[in-house]
């Protein structure tokens, strides 16, 4: 009995060393949560005042406002096109990882806390360091947002963001435009091969924020005038000094240099080693997927490193014997060349060659699916080509067009390449290819693997020298 009546109070006892142990480990969560907070560079009170240095958001009644509700209609306009829209609303997420994702196609390299602990820490310090000066002016301002402004609901309510949230915050200046315009900053230095497709990028970032109503074109403006105000400090901390050091070492490790020099000396016309190879340089002409010529391409010219070259005449001579010469599209390829592909890549709007070489696909998921930031072409021992038929005097039917983004490329594609043998088949458009047409896939493929050359698994057309010589570099120097 004694012991009965006496069990309440351990119960009770119980709870509270329970609710005491949760409290704890709630603390202890809370204060490993601020530790994770990265640390700025430089203390606030020794950065610029951003009220001293911009002027006030427009006046309701002036011509600049006038301005900011057009592209706010601008920005409405624009969620009609269903890939802007979704890009938009992945730019509204909020957070480190989301922002180093978004720039990861412009920077080359996937960066993580984990994978890339340098950048990271360079990256998220700097923003950091940035970004926090925008705080007083968006509470000494108040400014109303536009989505407020027109009592409408925010593109990203309930999903990304929310009304309810944004209404407690000031408009002025673009917190992500600073954020983003910052990071591009802070990336472009650590990788200057890359400032343009980052600074493309970030300017689409701060678009999004007038597409989705958060913000006005204004507002964006001076976002980009934030991170350019505090960037200019970054260099007066020697701990960021020492940080961008440590970050470009991970960088080069990890990525391979680019050699960016107009010493072609280990490389050699493909026409002096192989006279009677055709030349159909696409990426010279306008006919290819960008639909202009593509930067590097100052002559209609191919080029290979010298065992790459005298590889490839191996294949011809092998090939002449059976009836056929090599048609080369695309060989030597300069990283200005592959930096433009990735600039295009971006632009979702230039669209005029999608009927002929991706009508199936959004513009969207070319990169990374069909186009990288680092190419094996620019290596100098890749090669694109097909093969001209000596007897007809035509190019070889091979049921397909080179740089077609699709299934249709693939080497497997109605047949496995390993034995040789035709299956058939379609691919989700309809699309499929004789048992001729994949035999002279195969008889390309053959002769390139007989001597010394790999397959790429996308694309029937494309083979890299097994032993090539620079397997880590890639060369800038332009075909002239």
């Amino acid at each position: 009995m004694a012991l009965a009546a006496f069990l309440p109070f351990l119960n009770i006892a119980k709870m509270r060393i329970l609710k005491l142990t949760l409290v704890a480990t709630l603390l202890i969560m809370s204060g490993v949560m601020k530790a994770q907070q990265p640390v700025p560079y430089i203390s606030l009170d020794k950065m610029p005042n951003i009220i001293n240095c911009l002027p006030a958001p427009p006046d309701t009644a002036s011509e600049m406002f006038q301005h900011d509700i057009n592209r706010f209609f601008w920005g409405k306009e624009q969620r009609l096109n269903p890939e802007r829209a979704a890009m938009a609303r992945r730019d509204a997420v909020w957070g480190y990882q989301n922002t180093l994702d978004t720039f990861e196609d412009a920077f080359g390299m996937h960066i993580s806390q984990e994978e890339t602990p340098e950048i990271w820490e360079l990256v998220t310090r700097g923003v950091v360091t940035v970004t926090q000066i925008r705080k007083a002016p968006k509470k000494f301002y108040m400014r109303q947002r536009p989505f407020m402004y027109f009592h409408e609901h925010l593109l990203t309510d309930g999903v990304e963001e929310s009304d309810a949230d944004l209404s407690k915050d000031g408009s002025y200046p673009s917190g992500h435009t600073a954020t983003g315009w910052a990071t591009a900053m802070i990336l472009a230095e650590l990788n200057p091969a890359h400032a343009d497709a980052l600074f493309a990028r970030a300017y689409q970032y701060g678009e999004s924020r007038l597409i989705v109503g958060a913000h006005w074109q204004s507002d964006v403006e001076a976002g980009r005038l934030v991170a350019a105000i505090g960037y200019s400090q970054l260099h007066n901390s020697p701990e960021f000094c020492e940080q961008m050091a440590k970050a470009k070492a991970e960088f080069n490790r990890l990525s391979g240099a680019a050699v960016a020099t107009d010493d072609n000396s280990d490389f050699v016309r493909i026409t002096d080693v192989v006279p009677d190879a055709i030349l159909e340089i696409r990426y010279y002409s306008t006919y290819n997927f960008v639909g202009q010529r593509i930067d590097g391409y100052q002559a209609p010219i191919a080029m290979l490193t010298r065992e790459a070259a005298i590889a490839l005449k191996a294949v011809s001579d092998d090939l002449k014997a059976q009836g056929y010469r090599l048609k080369i599209f695309d060989a030597y390829r300069p990283q200005r060349a592959v930096d433009h592909f990735m600039r295009w890549a971006q632009d979702l709007n230039a669209t005029e060659m999608k009927q002929y070489f991706y009508p199936e696909l959004n513009k969207g998921v070319l990169i990374p699916d069909y186009i990288a930031r680092k190419s094996g072409h620019t290596r100098g021992s890749t090669v694109d080509l097909t093969l001209f038929d000596m007897r007809t005097e035509k190019e070889v039917d091979m049921g397909g067009t080179f740089d077609w983004f699709g299934v249709e490329s693939h080497p497997d594609f109605c047949g496995n390449p390993d034995t040789g043998k035709y299956t058939g088949g379609k691919s989700k458009a309809g699309r499929s290819i004789t048992a001729k047409q994949f035999q002279n896939r195969m008889i390309l493929r053959q002769a390139m693997l007989r001597h010394g050359f790999k397959p790429l698994d996308t694309e029937w057309w494309h083979f890299t020298l097994k032993n090539e010589p620079f397997p880590d570099t890639y060369f800038t120097f332009p075909l002239k």
